[in-house]
């Protein structure tokens, strides 16, 4: 798979030495995640807000009530930035100067489009279900007519994107090695605890598979 091609909107400025335009290591970040925050403008002021996605091959969808402002205002957008982050770890240093984080982060762009046609909005759905929860459209219920009513898709179709990643201890000053100061990496990672059932679900039903088979990330 190719790299993405640097551009002014994608470029890694700040430490580009951790910069990876890589489509396969850009879209292995994206895929290890199902959240991520969408930048918009609206009435002059940028906004960030988190929500869930799904991606198949170049393109992200996202979903959302019809009456969404930050969907219906990234419509009129030429382009959206989605923007997902892992966080590994708290890089602890010997000056409070150099403590860090290391991170696996993503930014796409792309124009954001409308679906319309029933079958793609539904295929969309699944995938972004699917991509959140691997098997669970075939556990529920799909969504019906009133519901598919009440609900906007869009396709985000990827044009630009750059990853960057940090994965190292600490970069003390040459000068503070010698302080009896404890230095190094505090890892962190996203586990699932034991499922809760609903109060109100049948006691006899037992927990599906697509939450069985969920893994960390």
């Amino acid at each position: 798979m190719s790299e993405f091609e640097k551009s002014a909107l994608n470029k890694v400025v700040r430490g580009p030495n951790r910069a990876n335009y890589d489509k396969n290591k850009i879209y292995e970040i994206v895929d290890s995640h199902f959240l991520c925050h969408m930048g918009y403008i609206y009435e002059g002021t940028a906004i960030s807000i988190p929500t869930g996605y799904g991606r198949e091959g170049d393109v992200i969808y996202l979903h959302g009530s019809t009456k969404n402002r930050a969907l219906n205002t990234v419509l009129q957008q030429e382009k959206v930035s989605l923007t997902v982050t892992h966080m590994d770890g708290i890089v602890l240093a010997r000056s409070v100067f150099h403590h860090s984080f290391n991170y696996r982060s993503v930014v796409v762009f792309g124009k954001p489009r409308l679906l319309t046609d029933w079958d793609e909005r539904m295929h969309a759905l699944k995938v972004i279900t699917d991509h959140i929860i691997k098997g669970r459209w075939q556990e529920a219920r799909i969504p019906n007519e009133k519901e598919m009513k009440a609900t906007m898709v869009l396709a985000v179709e990827i044009t630009d994107a750059s990853a960057k990643i940090r994965a190292e201890g600490a970069n003390d000053e040459p000068g503070d090695m010698e302080l009896d100061v404890w230095a190094g990496v505090l890892p962190l990672q996203t586990t699932a605890s034991a499922p809760l059932r609903n109060e109100d679900c049948k006691p006899d039903l037992s927990v599906p598979d697509s939450v069985n088979q969920f893994d960390t990330f």
